[in-house]
């Protein structure tokens, strides 16, 4: 059996060597205009190669729609393969150190093996994700109608002890956190007790919460909709706090950044959530209409630019316990996931680094003397700076490519896995 195919250091150093001297020409530039306002960017560099967001492992296949999936070349056919291209999307870009796996679909017989295919990769394990809003195969009951609220205790059993094997693998991975989100809901108005399904959601919770190891947390996902259209049981970040506040201190609140009403404020959920000392993190992804999962930064960077303010605030305030986590979670419809995921891990490093170039104490000024403009263009002054020279050059120090979608093309990575990972399946339906 052949060596399967990877981008080599030697090979990334090549298509360096090509772009380097332009790359450190136009740094020089931006330096000394950050300069200018009193910012080192040597300072902003280290902190650049320090951010980090975790890849799913469902990332790294092809998406799709409710009405159909059309899948690409050299798909990963398992976890492990899904690893090697995780690897590659670290080995580029240079931003995303973790992986977030979803179980049962990364579920294998020996967890010892998966962990160490990671760390062959230098990759590790973040939250592990639990999934009862499919039914599996081989599965006894139904989620149909619901896991975690369902009216039958014997289907909340299952659920529960579903989310308690997640804790299991979790632990053998290495990861210190339980992602949970739950499909339950109803479409028609009367087919649910909307009080009852939430108290069984939060006794159910409460059982997964007693089983987390002590250093565990876990993070609570709310969606708006989908695939419930008329009521959702943890629809948005206010039932989303409520039950984390009355789950305990194992329990806080994650943010997608498509779960949310139309046009709704997320830069102020996020403060709130800071405040309360209840946010877990962010799936981060991007939208147009709904919970669209496009690629972060494609359609609102000003929005992301804005989330991320408030997380350097937070930060520089050292509020009690902020440890937010990040993952990237989008579907991949129309283009390659390596070059998504990649792109998305650069936009975040984009917002970060942009959000930590806001001079504090200009906008601190503003906003007190309540000059609205003032403080507004404080903002756009930040986020209208093209901190592009400054990521590269943490991508160069950190061993990565200067340009890593053009690196990733030029090897031919996806027309080699292509010949390795022969497909398994023709066209088929579901998001998945």
């Amino acid at each position: 059996m052949s060596t399967p195919f990877s981008i080599s250091a030697d090979f990334i150093a090549e298509h360096n060597a090509r772009l380097e001297d332009a790359t450190t020409e136009d740094y020089d530039a931006l330096k000394r205009a950050l300069a200018r306002h009193g910012i080192d960017a040597e300072a902003l560099v280290q902190k650049v190669m320090a951010f980090g967001v975790a890849i799913p492992t469902w990332g790294v296949g092809t998406g799709g729609t409710r009405f159909a999936r059309f899948p690409g070349p050299g798909e990963p056919r398992n976890v492990f393969e899904k690893i090697d291209d995780c690897a590659v999307i670290q080995r580029l870009a240079r931003a995303t150190p973790t992986i977030s796996p979803h179980i049962p679909w990364d579920k294998v017989d020996d967890y010892a093996a998966l962990r160490e295919q990671a760390a062959t990769h230098g990759l590790a394990f973040d939250a592990v994700n639990s999934n009862t809003f499919q039914d599996q195969p081989g599965q006894e009951l139904s989620y149909k109608f619901g896991s975690l609220s369902h009216t039958d205790a014997r289907v909340r059993a299952q659920a529960i002890a579903h989310n308690i094997k997640c804790i299991e693998i979790g632990r053998k991975l290495g990861s210190k956190a339980l992602t949970v989100w739950i499909a339950d809901g109803s479409n028609f108005a009367g087919q649910s007790n909307l009080s009852k399904a939430l108290d069984r959601y939060i006794d159910a919770m409460c059982e997964i919460v007693t089983a987390l190891p002590a250093d565990w947390r876990v993070f609570l996902e709310h969606k708006l909709y989908e695939p419930a259209f008329y009521s959702t049981v943890i629809s948005d970040w206010g039932t989303s706090f409520a039950v984390a506040h009355e789950l305990g201190p194992k329990a806080y609140c994650l943010v997608d950044l498509g779960h949310h009403a139309p046009n709704v404020n997320i830069e102020q959920i996020v403060a709130r959530l800071v405040r309360f000392g209840k946010l877990a993190g962010f799936h981060f992804n991007d939208s147009k209409y709904g919970d669209d999962d496009l690629d972060s930064g494609s359609v609102e960077p000003f929005r992301l630019f804005l989330v991320f303010n408030e997380l350097i605030d937070a930060e520089r305030r050292k509020v009690e316990g902020f440890a937010p986590a990040y993952m990237i979670d989008q579907s991949h419809n129309v283009t390659d996931p390596i070059e998504s995921l990649m792109q998305s891990a650069i936009e975040l490093q984009r917002a970060y680094a942009q959000a930590l170039i806001v001079d504090r104490a200009a906008l601190e000024a503003a906003q007190e003397a309540n000059d609205a403009l003032g403080a507004h263009l404080e903002l756009k002054r930040a986020f209208t700076t093209d901190v592009s020279p400054l990521l590269a050059i943490a991508r160069l120090r950190a061993g990565g490519a200067i340009a890593p979608i053009a690196a990733y093309r030029a090897s031919h990575y996806r027309a080699q896995k292509a010949i390795e990972r022969p497909a398994i399946g023709g066209m088929s339906a579901g998001i998945v």
